[in-house]
């Protein structure tokens, strides 16, 4: 035989060994020992060493035994178990059968259905929700909501009694006071704003103008010494840069 068919078997040879490496990875495996005696229904891990069972088997005492699945429940996911199908839920080993009640439809929850928009559960039941005059079904179908212009009264919606002076606030359950007027009791009073004062941005009470500052129910002007000068607010005085408070006066600051 000539150099250069030795040469052409030996090239077979080694793709050959090639082959049955890529198609047998756990023959090969056990036969280096890296992964130890790979049993049935397994096969050598994809990443790091060892081996693990095939899907639908899991691992007992180093050998894989068949998951049993029982009937109206299917593989879950990793292979390794069984979870129920939808409609049916685990008990003892077992799939029973959800049982849903009127006006029900299966869903996500722990008893596995849902009541439909406008009942609740009570139970193992829907029971339909009295939503009372003047009153709607919320986002969720299951509570009302009074109307706007109602307030909730027992398991009533009673008419919102709007002062003078007053609107619905932003709830429509309740009202605010017009801009100038305050909450007292059941209606809205004027806002007594002393002379040098105005209304403050809440509308419902009063500030002292710039120069003034406030005592009880009036605005008293602010005395104001000798270097010093009016706060930010203009409702109290500083003194200027290089004085300091002393009493009501500023003196110079020799420090």
């Amino acid at each position: 035989m000539s150099v250069e068919m030795l040469r052409t078997a030996g090239t077979y040879r080694f793709l050959i060994a090639l082959l049955a490496l890529a198609c047998c990875p756990h023959v090969a495996a056990a036969q280096n020992g890296s992964a130890g005696a790979v049993p049935p229904n397994a096969h050598v891990k994809r990443y790091g060493s060892g081996w693990e069972c095939d899907r639908g088997y899991q691992s007992v005492e180093r050998s894989c035994v068949a998951v049993e699945v029982p009937p109206n429940a299917h593989l879950d996911s990793f292979g390794r178990g069984w979870e129920c199908k939808r409609g049916y839920r685990r008990t003892d080993g077992a799939c029973a059968k959800i049982e849903v009640p009127a006006h029900a439809f299966l869903g996500s929850s722990r008893r596995g259905w849902k009541c439909e928009r406008g009942y609740r559960s009570v139970d193992q039941s829907c029971v339909a929700i009295a939503v009372p005059e003047n009153a709607y079904l919320d986002d969720s179908g299951e509570r009302w909501r009074c109307e706007r212009g109602f307030r909730r009264s027992d398991d009533a919606c009673a008419a919102l009694e709007v002062p003078r002076e007053g609107y619905l606030g932003r709830s429509g359950n309740d009202w605010e006071c017009n801009r100038g007027f305050r909450k007292r009791d059941d209606s809205c009073v004027a806002v007594e704003v002393p002379s040098n004062a105005h209304l403050d941005s809440s509308g419902r009470d009063w500030n002292c103008e710039r120069g003034f500052k406030k005592e009880r129910d009036s605005c008293r002007a602010l005395q104001v010494p000798r270097n010093a000068h009016l706060g930010y607010s203009g409702n109290s005085w500083s003194c200027d840069p290089g004085y300091r408070q002393l009493g009501k006066a500023c003196t110079e600051d020799r420090g």
